[in-house]
């Protein structure tokens, strides 16, 4: 089978993600190189992706969106890697008439030769990338950005819970944001099994934790939420059967699908999601995979049915 991203798989047929190259630190304290001031930094992003996705989801819901700017990619990425095009939810960019979002890569670093992913974070005042990653990315946004944002009340990274809420992300992010990929882009039948097994072994887990509680932690909603829900709310669409991840649909498992109903229907998250896009980002992207390139009709998704978790703590 030939890899979908040839650099990123080991000998043995194991899909390694690549590290993220830019990793900056936005400071609230003035004098700072990169300091969290309005109207500075832009948000370049596809919403197909996942990872992208919780960056826009944080942008939204801890009240940036005044401050920020947002420029959505096409979905359909081509040996070119991601373009600025004119189109149902995405756009040209109107920050620097970047054709592809590897001139920003190449603006900040020449030498770079990795594959340019997104989420992108965009310093308009020194005209190069901060930071690519999202989990810095939220973590700056919840922080960083906490006296200028609209929802001051809001915190994605609670102190008190610190060290559970970082083994919990790693687990999730380990074994199902990253897990679902290694199933998908797995080059040979072994490593497929293993990630395969791993991940529904952990969504199996995450079932009966949530049958207790409405949310990963007792009364709040936390990053590791949000984190889960962007892989929850892709899967059924495009992981089970386009990564073939098809033990279960998370339709079949009644506290994860009333979970992310419940994560659905908060306000502002709706907006955030376009299925659309993630479809058609991952059937025509993605021609190792599935080379004829046709999206498929289905599956019928229902996201606006009751979450009935009410009666959780």
């Amino acid at each position: 089978m030939v890899s979908q991203f040839p650099s990123e798989e080991s000998r043995s047929g194991e899909f390694h993600r690549q590290e993220d190259a830019f990793r900056e630190w936005i400071l609230p304290e003035s004098g700072a190189a990169f300091q969290a001031v309005g109207d500075r930094y832009h948000l370049y992003v596809s919403l197909a992706c996942p990872w992208a996705s919780r960056t826009v989801i944080a942008r939204k819901l801890l009240g940036l969106e005044r401050i920020i700017g947002l420029t959505v990619v096409d979905p359909l990425r081509d040996e070119r890697g991601w373009a600025f095009r004119e189109g149902d939810g995405f756009s040209r960019d109107p920050v620097n008439g970047f054709r592809f979002l590897a001139e920003a890569y190449s603006a900040t670093d020449p030498e770079f030769d990795g594959r340019v992913t997104v989420p992108v974070l965009w310093d308009r005042e020194t005209r190069r990338i901060v930071n690519n990653s999202e989990d810095d990315i939220c973590r700056m946004f919840n922080d960083a950005f906490q006296p200028l944002r609209e929802n001051k009340e809001i915190d994605w990274f609670p102190a008190d819970i610190a060290e559970e809420h970082r083994e919990l992300s790693a687990f999730i992010y380990d074994r199902v944001n990253n897990g679902v990929y290694r199933a998908g882009f797995a080059a040979r039948q072994a490593p497929y099994d293993v990630a395969f097994r791993v991940l529904f072994a952990a969504l199996d887990e995450l079932e009966e934790s949530l049958s207790r509680t409405r949310y990963l932690f007792p009364g709040r909603m936390v990053e590791a939420d949000w984190r889960l829900f962007c892989t929850l709310v892709r899967f059924d669409a495009v992981y089970f059967g386009h990564f073939k991840c098809n033990l279960r649909r998370i339709l079949d498992y009644p506290n994860l699908q009333g979970y992310l109903l419940d994560l659905y229907q908060y306000p502002g998250v709706s907006e955030t999601v376009k299925i659309d896009q993630i479809k058609r980002h991952y059937y025509m992207t993605h021609e190792q995979i599935n080379p004829s390139r046709i999206v498929p009709l289905g599956p019928l998704l229902d996201f606006a049915r009751p979450p009935r978790r009410d009666h959780l703590p």
